[in-house]
């Protein structure tokens, strides 16, 4: 199992629970022979002084087993939790370092699911494992060796039952088995529409769809019940049907025990022991039948664990060499792309573009034009499947990941915020980044004054996606994120679209007055936000069809001319 390695840190721990349960099972196999001494030797022969010694001796074993069962549950409680810490740690790093294809592939509900539901199911089989089935081994082992320490005869009840039980386990269990991988998948989709649903909710409550999706929701948990009910119903079989050969079997040592105490070969004592003794072998069965549900549970979410941690990322680390020495710079050279497994022409065909240091460049086209695509190859979110990518005069896939993302800061078209203080989301961009500098990032996104304007300030809590501002507010706030960053290479992907012309063109200012010398991208739909830029890159189709500042693309560039037409006429002036 590929998971074991996890339990190496914990093999102290592992070895003090058996241990320790030893002590608590011995105990309780001590119980009957000391009950049987009191029945036989003081209630039968009447010897009060024997039942009080012998009384007090069965409270103190009961008490030293107490303890020791204690210890077991403690020892195997660290092992089983710093084993599942350990598997859930190394998930999130995996799921981490996967590229978004890969992260699609799973889907956010399936990967949750993983890294709670599954990890707990592995976590909860360690502990049976280390404690149950360490303890019903012994109970079963310790238990037959008593009982034919008191006749061999009950030697045949034993071999009888045994089997018996053993093949109805086998035969239920390869039943259920298959079914636990069902409900793991059925979880999956559960997840999935609760999550989008809880991200989506002001879709679904904008387009009166509640109904929809609670049919949806209702669609998916109906599918988990009724997997968990064809797993329940082969279950609910198990323990009646164990029950019922362990009753006919107690009945079984009772007539042979009373024949043998008419005989005076056994006494009355020592039948009620081994009637103990039989019922503790057999529920041992019992309990090592319901661990065997739970490893059969286990087992399938290991997979589904081992999915997710044998999967490579596809964006990997380069090995690190050259750092650049052309400072600020982004080339694409004869670069394509398409996305995986999308079917039809590549997103970006034969990508030929020289972005120069300190440079102000802006990219627009029609949508599905390729123009996100294209940014996204620079910080390697994904791989060209041609050509090549530089960033400072080095292929971005020798850069080492970290050290490239250090390079390039960016807004994407989502603003994502998180729980936590106004401060705390903008020292995203700098973890040690003082008062003055979150504030001066601020100034400059346009976002000071909404923000001085809060009840507690910087220190204002932010609801989870920033579920407390608007769109407008939620953009600035990543703005300065990034320019608190102070990345040479920053790149604003459409994060502009919900600010009004006039505070667009305070941000653009105050980036060209603080960030001199910073190569600055900007993906946008309205020609008003960057007619002033330097260059203006036309996409078309996954194509470059013009390259040049706004006057002389009016002049040469048909997409160009046709997007700065529709725009006057939608908005009734000047673009």
């Amino acid at each position: 199992m590929k998971l074991a390695k996890y339990i190496k840190p914990y093999l102290p721990f592992v070895l003090l629970a058996p241990l320790s349960m030893v002590g608590e099972v011995s105990m309780d196999l001590l119980q009957p022979k000391l009950m049987s001494k009191i029945v036989d030797d003081g209630v039968l022969g009447s010897d009060y002084g024997l039942i009080i010694r012998t009384g007090i001796l069965m409270l103190c074993t009961v008490i030293f087993g107490a303890c020791c069962g204690s210890a077991s549950a403690f020892f195997a409680g660290c092992a089983s939790q710093g084993f599942s810490r350990d598997v859930r740690n190394d998930l999130f790093k995996r799921v981490m370092g996967l590229s978004f294809q890969q992260t699609d592939k799973f889907t956010t509900g399936s990967l949750v699911t993983r890294i709670t539901a599954d990890v707990t199911a592995i976590q909860q089989m360690v502990d049976f494992l280390i404690r149950g089935f360490v303890r019903n081994i012994i109970m079963f082992i310790g238990g037959v060796i008593m009982m034919l320490t008191l006749a061999k005869s009950f030697g045949t009840i034993i071999a009888v039952a045994l089997p018996v039980e053993a093949l109805i386990v086998i035969l239920i269990m390869r039943r259920a088995n298959p079914l636990y991988a069902i409900v793991a998948s059925r979880l999956d989709s559960v997840n999935s529409v609760m999550q989008e649903n809880v991200t989506g909710a002001r879709v679904v409550k904008a387009y009166v769809r509640e109904k929809h999706e609670q049919e949806r929701f209702e669609c998916a948990n109906m599918g988990l019940t009724e997997a968990n009910l064809k797993v329940q119903e082969l279950m609910a079989l198990l323990s009646p049907v164990l029950m019922v050969i362990m009753n006919f079997s107690v009945m079984a040592v009772i007539y042979i025990g009373g024949w043998q105490v008419q005989a005076k070969e056994m006494k009355v004592g020592e039948v009620m022991a081994a009637i103990t003794y039989l019922t503790q072998v057999l529920h041992g069965i019992m309990m090592i039948s319901m661990m065997f549900q739970t490893m059969a549970r286990a087992s399938a979410s290991a997979k589904r664990i081992n999915e997710v941690l044998d999967t490579e990322p596809v964006i990997r680390d380069g090995n690190g060499g050259d750092i650049g020495t052309k400072k600020s710079t982004v080339t694409f050279r004869g670069v394509t792309f398409a996305y995986p497994e999308s079917s039809g022409e590549p997103v970006l065909t034969d990508i030929d573009l020289d972005i120069h240091a300190g440079e102000n460049i802006a990219i627009l086209g029609a949508t599905g034009s390729g123009k996100s695509s294209l940014v996204n190859l620079i910080p390697r979110f994904y791989d060209a499947d041609r050509g090549e990518v530089l960033v400072d005069g080095v292929n971005v896939r020798e850069f080492w990941l970290e050290d490239l993302r250090k390079r390039v800061g960016i807004v994407l078209q989502k603003s994502e915020l998180f729980s936590a203080t106004v401060a705390e989301n903008i020292r995203w961009g700098k973890d040690d980044a003082t008062d003055e500098e979150v504030r001066k990032a601020a100034d400059i996104a346009q976002a000071d004054e909404f923000i001085s304007r809060m009840p507690d300030g910087y220190d204002s809590m932010i609801a989870e996606k920033g579920a407390s501002l608007s769109g407008g507010q939620k953009q600035r706030m990543s703005i300065a994120r990034a320019v608190l960053k102070k990345p040479e290479i920053l790149i604003f992907d459409d994060s502009t679209s919900a600010l009004d012309l006039g505070t667009e063109a305070k941000l653009r200012a105050k980036l060209r007055e603080e960030l001199k010398g910073t190569t600055v991208i900007t993906i946008a739909q309205r020609i008003a936000s960057v007619k002033s830029c330097d260059r203006i890159v036309v996409l078309d189709r996954g194509r470059i069809v013009g390259c040049d500042n706004h006057d002389a693309l009016l002049k040469n560039c048909e997409v160009y001319k046709d997007i700065y037409d529709s725009q006057i006429k939608t908005q009734g002036g000047e673009a």
